[in-house]
């Protein structure tokens, strides 16, 4: 059944699409997100129409007054959107033209194609903003804490097994490199993004005297001397989803990276672990255990990981085979990174409370950091300092924790003749090996976990952060 309704592209048709259609291809539930962009998009459209004697000031005047009023209503949530016009452009053109006449003209030497391209750029910019900003906070709060827990002492791992110690406060540095590198990311893709569609037209631009020069100016997208940024292909203006694929997928690192750190806070808030406690605000009870209290908050961050995944595999999937230059599958590109931003500003704000609220537990650090054997490593360096080499030295130790394994001792019960025996290279001073303070300060070497280099690193971050 036909909805009765002309569409904006309907000159050619007898009658309007089925009811079905209009809901199947509407987008407008998810795209009006982009108006305030499509606005700012109209608004220097038209502006340069005006410029270059397509309409005149007064027209242009009437236009940019009516879209002011139209972007008061949206914000203010008292805009009456409709499916029946498809899509967040159409809407706001359509409401525009019932109260300007002159909105008619509005369109002259545009397609939805260079108009959606254009919204969807000044979006992926303000999106990386958003997110550099959220990512520096996070890192802030990752570098507050780490500078509170230097002197707490902790074993690192490697396949999950007690390794070498280090100090919380290297491993927290850990997750802030990790962050920094995302930082670095979207720096990239809003420059990418960077560069102004409008006047591409469908694919092959149009035959009037438009000036793209002018409109990538008013909205911005120049370079850092103020040269302006058109995209220099119209074809691939408007098949490119380059920016789109980016973004996803430094949403998914970033998810992976969140992902990450949150199995490390999970495991240290275990009672097998059990070196920090997590804030009530950021953890839940059990409906049937009264003991229990989950670190949700981490989990959930864990599992959004594999859905902003999903986003970059959807995408990359609806690309692979498109030819150029637009298809109407890319209506379905919006929600994957609409959904990527907002999932991955929460994650980092519901991170960074966490880590804003986690105690380490001091008593039970120091327990975990007093093996003997996480220094194992470092008996090895001092026989390598006394002449031996490394393979060989490495074959000695390993000897040494195997004969402490088979009479139930710790590596400093074993007595000095007992470690002479597997080789006379030991000296009487080989015990020191084993103070925490020693092993620290043997490390201030850059990226290393010596106190110092800690210190600086912060004061790094500080700096880069400010």
């Amino acid at each position: 059944m036909s909805t009765g309704k002309q569409q904006t592209w309907g000159g050619r048709f007898s009658e309007g699409p089925a009811q079905l259609m209009v809901r199947f291809s509407e987008s407008v539930s998810f795209d009006k997100r982009l108006a305030p962009y499509d606005i700012a998009c109209s608004t220097a459209h038209s502006a340069m129409l005006a410029e270059v004697g397509l309409i005149s000031p007064e027209e242009r005047d009437a236009i940019h007054a009516g879209l002011k009023q139209i972007g008061a209503e949206i914000a203010a949530g008292t805009f009456d959107w409709s499916i029946d016009l498809e899509d967040v452009h159409m809407n706001i053109e359509q409401r525009l033209t019932e109260r300007v006449p002159a909105a008619a003209k509005l369109h002259t030497g545009r397609s939805r194609n260079d108009q959606v391209a254009t919204d969807m750029r000044l979006f992926f910019k303000d999106a990386c903003r958003q997110l550099k900003d959220s990512l520096r906070a996070t890192i802030g709060t990752l570098v507050d804490t780490a500078d509170r827990c230097q002197g707490v002492q902790i074993p690192g791992y490697t396949h999950l097994q007690r390794a070498q110690p280090v100090s919380m406060a290297h491993h927290i540095l850990a997750w802030v490199e990790m962050l920094g590198r995302d930082l670095e990311r979207f720096e990239r893709i809003e420059d990418q993004a960077n560069w102004c569609p409008l006047g591409c037209g469908a694919l092959a631009g149009s035959t009037l005297p438009l000036d793209r020069n002018l409109t990538a100016r008013l909205l911005g997208f120049v370079d850092r001397n103020g040269k302006p940024r058109v995209c220099q292909n119209s074809m691939d203006a408007v098949a490119d989803r380059d920016v789109f694929l980016e973004f996803a997928s430094a949403c998914a690192l970033c998810g992976v990276h969140l992902s990450r750190i949150a199995e490390d806070i999970i495991l240290w808030s275990s009672a097998e672990f059990a070196f920090v406690s997590l804030p009530d605000a950021f953890t839940t009870g059990s409906s049937l255990m009264p003991q229990k209290k989950n670190p949700d908050a981490m989990e959930l961050t864990r599992g959004k990981a594999g859905r902003l995944i999903g986003h970059q595999s959807a995408l990359f999937a609806m690309v692979k085979g498109l030819p150029l230059t637009y298809n109407r599958d890319l209506q379905e590109d919006k929600p994957p990174v609409f959904d990527a931003l907002d999932t991955t500003r929460d994650c980092l704000a519901v991170l960074s409370g966490t880590v804003q609220g986690m105690q380490p537990k001091m008593a039970k650090c120091a327990a975990a950091v007093k093996d003997p054997a996480l220094l194992a490593t470092d008996l090895v360096d001092y026989l390598v300092l006394r002449g031996i080499p490394f393979r060989h030295a490495h074959h000695i130790i390993g000897a040494l924790v195997g004969m402490a394994e088979r009479t139930g001792r710790k590596l400093t019960e074993l007595r000095l003749e007992e470690v002479r025996s597997i080789d006379p290279a030991f000296g009487e001073d080989w015990l020191e090996v084993f103070d925490l303070e020693r092993a620290q300060r043997m490390r201030e070497k850059p990226g290393m976990p010596g106190a110092q280099q800690i210190k600086d690193r912060i004061q790094y971050w500080r700096t880069q952060l400010s």
